[in-house]
């Protein structure tokens, strides 16, 4: 059976090719496949008479690397087939060598590995950086922004050319600043290594870029990862700290609920404003409370923050299987008839009544309409809309009934009924009632805001003004659209 011998070729010149690989290579009798002809060995071999075949078209005619690397691997097992081959990469094969690694996956061909320099130990060297501090090594044509640990050292390797430093670029400046300070490092090792240090947005401008480019990125400073989910929760443990805040230090569950309430109206408030930055600096509200929480359940040795994203992962993955499995649904309605079923199965003996897991914090409002919400799933409901309305026009009279007998607290009890009601109503129309009246409870004090600045306008007030002057003054605002 024929193999595939991959050979390393190192990051510098003939000079530096161990001698096995050296032997090896001058003294095949068949072509050796190269990756790429763009390395310094290139010229040596050919001098010392070693034909070289490459893959550099493949690079040319393609749109994707990944289509590059599959066609390469699939020439490589075709040749197999014929003949031994010697596939020689750039470096040492393991490392950022993406063919080498389709050729392991695959189980037709036996594929040896025979080492070579890496360019790594070269790259420390002209960086002056020690790896053991942390080292992030990633594939310039191959990464994800949320892949990078900006905190360890970061080296982008396989950086062909301007468009693939470009894309790199645009990237990190997602994160640091425009004159945040990398260093290029080209044909590290080799006689011709070059490093230079320049500001991140120069990189695809001031630089020769070819395949032997490295870009260095240095561990970047606290203070310009304040953006990141790691520096928040270190920003919180060093609040809850023993050099930490007194107040943060003395803060439980049960002392911040009533932040958390407010913090969630506050962000509906700007919600419903469309402010954006509100919305921004609200969202940060929220999730203070999320990590104050969790802070104080990880000091108190119960559960930290990896616990509630954890959680709540697997909630999501779990509730979805439409999405991360191979349900099928064909509407919103299945998807809804579906997480509840999940849900139900989660909870298990949890709960015993269909309307338990509705807060009972919630205002009554929103409460209620959640209870009639969950009662309808069962079929408690009324299917005619005309129906609600008829009740309610019942609840209307009955409370009626009690203002005339001067019952204050059936008064309070049929007032309720009248509430619940309008809540069902609310559901029936896909209202969320705490939205609409939310909604009338800012046009009031935008009406009457307006009364108050034109009476202001006349030197007058609302306490001297006559009810008629108001309300003319509440139509000329209704009509301005306040």
């Amino acid at each position: 059976m024929y193999k595939v011998e991959v050979v390393g070729l190192g990051a510098g010149d003939m000079d530096q090719l161990p001698l096995g690989i050296y032997k090896k290579l001058i003294s095949a009798s068949n072509p050796i496949f190269m990756r790429t002809m763009d390395h310094p060995v290139v010229h040596g071999l050919q001098q010392e008479g070693v034909r070289l075949e490459s893959f550099d078209t493949i690079y040319e005619s393609e749109d994707q690397f990944t289509s590059v690397y599959e066609r390469i691997v699939d020439i490589i097992l075709h040749k197999a087939n014929e003949q031994n081959v010697i596939y020689a990469v750039p470096g040492h094969p393991m490392l950022a060598e993406k063919t080498v690694q389709l050729l392991l996956e695959q189980q037709k061909v036996p594929v040896n590995i025979i080492g070579g320099k890496s360019y790594l130990d070269d790259l420390y060297t002209a960086l002056k950086i020690d790896p053991i501090d942390g080292l992030q090594f990633l594939d310039a044509t191959s990464f994800d922004r949320s892949q990078i640990n900006y905190q360890n050292h970061l080296i982008f390797c396989q950086v062909y050319d301007q468009f693939t430093a470009s894309e790199v670029k645009l990237t990190l400046l997602e994160d640091l600043p425009a004159d945040y300070p990398i260093t290029i490092v080209e044909a590290a090792g080799s006689k011709t290594q070059e490093v230079i240090t320049l500001p991140l947005e120069e990189l695809d401008r001031m630089v020769e870029i070819s395949n032997l480019t490295s870009v260095y990125i240095p561990p970047v400073p606290d203070h310009l990862l304040h953006h990141s989910f790691q520096q928040l929760r270190h920003v919180i443990r060093v609040l809850r700290g023993p050099d930490g805040c007194p107040w943060d230090r003395k803060q439980t569950h049960e002392s911040l609920r009533e932040y958390a309430i407010e913090e969630v109206y506050e962000l509906i408030d700007a919600i419903d404003h469309q402010d954006d930055e509100g919305i921004v600096e609200e969202l940060g509200d929220v999730l203070l409370q999320v990590m104050l929480h969790s802070q104080i359940g990880e000091d108190g040795g119960y559960f930290n923050i990896d616990d509630v994203v954890r959680s709540i992962t697997d909630k999501m993955i779990h509730r979805h299987p439409h999405v991360f499995r191979d349900t099928n649904v064909q509407s919103v309605e299945e998807v809804i008839s579906n997480w509840e079923q999940l849900k139900k199965q989660e909870k298990g003996d949890k709960r015993t009544s269909i309307l338990d897991g509705v807060a009972k914090h919630l205002p009554s409002l929103a409460r209620s309409y959640q209870l009639q919400k969950k009662a309808a799933k069962v079929g408690f409901n009324w299917d005619d809309e005309n129906d609600i309305w008829e009740k309610l026009n019942e609840e209307v009279q009955e409370f009626n009934e009690m203002v005339e007998a001067a019952n204050k607290l059936e008064m309070e009890k049929e007032f309720g009924d009248v509430l619940f009601v309008l809540a069902n109503l609310s559901r029936y129309y896909k209202i969320n009632p705490e939205v609409a009246l939310n909604r009338t409870n800012e046009k009031f004090i935008s009406r009457f805001s307006f009364i108050e600045q034109q009476l202001a306008i006349q030197n007058s007030s609302v306490q001297d003004a006559t009810l008629e002057e108001m309300d003319e003054l509440w139509n000329q605002a209704k009509e301005k659209g306040e």
